[in-house]
């Protein structure tokens, strides 16, 4: 079941709930195809979990990009201070925060990691 734009706003903060549909549609298609992805075959979660999941991860993805959420506002002088830091992954938002948690398979904190290998090198008869 695909995520809709009202459950995303459901769980964003007030002043990021006036994205119209248009602006989360395209946040929605990756972030479900990303969950789809990484859980491909799993069987572990149930679906309602993985809905959730993808619920929260396109909040994440708004939330990185054109939504960033604040830690610090100043009015006098204006300033503003951004949680998170580019490179933190799902840890950089509250809702990639809340992602993390809810995946209790630990697939979505390993998602994008560099895999290692060992191959074994054949003998060359020289």
């Amino acid at each position: 079941m695909a995520t809709t734009a009202a459950e995303v706003r459901l769980i964003m903060n007030v002043t990021e709930t006036k994205l119209p549909d248009a602006k989360i549609a395209p946040f929605i298609t990756a972030g479900d195809e990303i969950v789809d992805q990484v859980f491909l075959d799993d069987t572990e979660l149930s679906t309602t979990l993985l809905a959730e999941i993808k619920k929260w991860m396109v909040a994440h993805m708004i939330a990185s990009t054109i939504y960033r959420t604040t830690s610090d506002e100043k009015l006098g002088d204006a300033s503003v201070k951004y949680t998170g830091k580019w490179g933190m992954k799902l840890e950089s938002t509250p809702y990639g925060q809340v992602v993390l948690v809810m995946d209790i398979t630990g697939r979505m904190a390993n998602a994008g990691k560099m895999r290692a290998g060992i191959f074994a090198v054949p003998e060359f008869d020289e």
